[in-house]
């Protein structure tokens, strides 16, 4: 096992170098951050864009992107006191990106273990009776979840939920944007659950209809297996050969896709975080995107590629533990 993880975490560095580098070219031109800091510092002189250039290693050409390249990742590797500053305000960027990092973990692992739980509990259920009420009810209401964009959710929750239920009953049920009210200070977990409710529903909603319909569809793969058959001709119980056996091999492709998904939390719900005005990871790229910001931009991405990576190595290692028949030795 040590062996396996090894190797993957090797090969996991050429690919993190790989496409850091492109993403990072591919910042650079899309923001033009020299252009950025002009617009920004319209007085500033042609001495000052110099320094500005040289100090964030702003390069050109090839080799200059190759050097500005392993410049920022040797400030990276130092630590956030040495990344570069905002464009905007001279700011340390770590303060902000953490705070917007935190926010979506915090929504998007909620949201995933619901629909973790839920979905697969309700896939199980219907794969249990395939063609009966019960499978067509759970099949089809999943494939309508699956089916309506995050934002036609998110509109309708804010329809129902604040427009609605306050001509109703006089106030809303729930807050329908950001963390917290407009001038507040501190943390108070209990309001902040409240504002997290209805973004937690609309990517739950998503997440639960495709656990469900893959959950279903992996313990079908696996109904007929000869596997199966010779437990049950055995004498063991339904519900033992379900959980022991059928379940332990429905799960791989299952927890892959969990994995994928939770590795993909840390880059933010871009959808859900603009229609609820949630300042998260996806909120964070939007604006830095606007403005210009590279410097904002390229921590965002290394931390997101770095979480993508490093969950798919979790993937492959749970995937050899499910299946014995991984050599993982090869």
């Amino acid at each position: 096992m040590l062996r396996y993880i090894t190797r993957r975490l090797l090969w996991s560095i050429p690919t993190l170098v790989i496409v850091t580098f492109l993403v990072y070219v591919a910042i650079r031109i899309g923001t033009d951050p020299v252009a950025s800091y002009k617009r920004t510092n319209i007085r500033a002189s042609r001495q000052k864009i110099a320094e500005y250039k040289e100090l964030n290693g702003l390069y050109d050409g090839v080799g200059g992107y190759l050097k500005g390249y392993w410049e920022w990742v040797k400030k990276f590797i130092s630590g956030p006191d040495s990344w570069p500053k905002t464009i905007k305000g001279h700011k340390k960027v770590w303060p902000d990106l953490l705070h917007a990092l935190a926010n979506s973990l915090r929504l998007g692992l909620v949201a995933s273990t619901i629909g973790i739980v839920v979905g697969n509990t309700l896939g199980v259920i219907a794969a249990r009776r395939p063609g009966r009420l019960r499978d067509s009810t759970i099949n089809s209401v999943a494939l309508v979840g699956i089916s309506v964009p995050p934002y036609v959710t998110g509109f309708l929750l804010q329809l129902v939920f604040a427009i609605y239920w306050a001509k109703w009953f006089g106030h809303t049920l729930f807050p329908t944007s950001g963390i917290y009210p407009p001038g507040h200070k501190g943390t108070d977990f209990i309001l902040m659950a409240k504002h997290m409710v209805l973004p937690v529903i609309v990517v739950s909603i998503q997440s639960i209809s495709l656990y469900a319909r893959y959950m279903r569809a992996s313990l079908l793969d696996v109904a007929n297996a000869d596997f199966l058959r010779t437990a049950r001709a055995k004498g063991i119980s339904e519900r033992r050969v379900l959980v022991r056996h059928a379940l332990r091999n429905a799960l791989i492709p299952v927890t892959t896709l969990a994995f994928l998904e939770i590795g993909g939390v840390v880059a933010g719900l871009i959808i859900t975080e603009f229609v609820f005005s949630y300042p998260g990871m996806g909120a964070y790229f939007l604006k830095a995107y606007d403005d210009g910001e590279f410097p904002k931009l390229l921590p965002w991405m290394v931390i997101i590629m770095t979480s993508v990576i490093i969950f798919n190595l979790l993937a492959d290692i749970i995937y050899a533990v499910l299946d014995p028949r991984i050599r993982l030795d090869d």
